[in-house]
């Protein structure tokens, strides 16, 4: 499985002859020429996570990739030959089998009107199992081994991500996503934390950095 962090919560996803972007938003323009996806999944709204000006065109680039969203992304974004999902499904995408996890983003305030979030886990046979939780840390499905961990939102503190993590049985690895809110000093200081914490090895993928797991 090889893993590509394409800029806050954007990650490029290969396994199994199969090519899988989540949230291609707003805070990164690493993703923008990315072709020959399989498909493109979209854990919730907010733009950081869907870019309302350029998603369009990243799917006219892509016109035979799937598109998952949550139900209530449409409400922001229409995006051609979107399919909403909800959690509990079981999706194919060419050799990988995606299961939809969650359903509601993380309480940000009281005052704020609450929305959907889902989660994505990726299975292929003889490859790791990738979980991308989205703006959520309360699901914590099993048999994890790469996590795309929310480093910082102001959703979380640091003792959030911490038991998260732990919930998850602790990944192997994490690759620290969420970030483009913290200073690179910032993501050290939670990544070490994190890890000291847990026992997760955090490999940070900056700037489009790639890992093969």
């Amino acid at each position: 499985m090889l893993v590509t962090h394409l800029g806050h919560a954007c990650v490029l996803v290969e396994a199994a002859d199969t090519r899988i972007l989540i949230d291609p938003g707003a805070f990164s323009d690493l993703w923008h020429e990315i072709t020959d996806l399989d498909a493109v999944l979209i854990t919730h709204q907010h733009a950081d996570h869907v870019d309302p000006e350029n998603a369009k065109t990243l799917l006219e680039a892509n016109s035979k990739a799937a598109v998952y969203t949550a139900d209530d992304v449409e409400q922001v974004v229409l995006l051609p030959g979107a399919e909403s999902v909800t959690p509990g499904q079981n999706l194919t995408v060419g050799n990988i089998r995606v299961e939809t996890v969650g359903g509601n983003h993380a309480i940000i305030h009281q005052d704020i009107p609450a929305i959907h979030n889902i989660g994505y886990l990726l299975h292929a046979e003889g490859e790791p199992t990738f979980f991308h939780p989205g703006d959520a840390l309360d699901t914590t499905p099993g048999g994890v081994d790469v996590l795309a961990l929310p480093l910082m939102g102001p959703w979380a503190a640091m003792k959030e991500h911490v038991e998260f993590v732990r919930g998850l049985e602790v990944p192997k690895y994490s690759i620290p996503i969420h970030d483009e809110l913290l200073s690179d000093r910032g993501r050290e200081l939670l990544s070490r934390q994190i890890s000291n914490l847990t026992g997760t090895e955090v490999i940070s993928l900056r700037e489009g950095a790639t890992r093969n797991f």
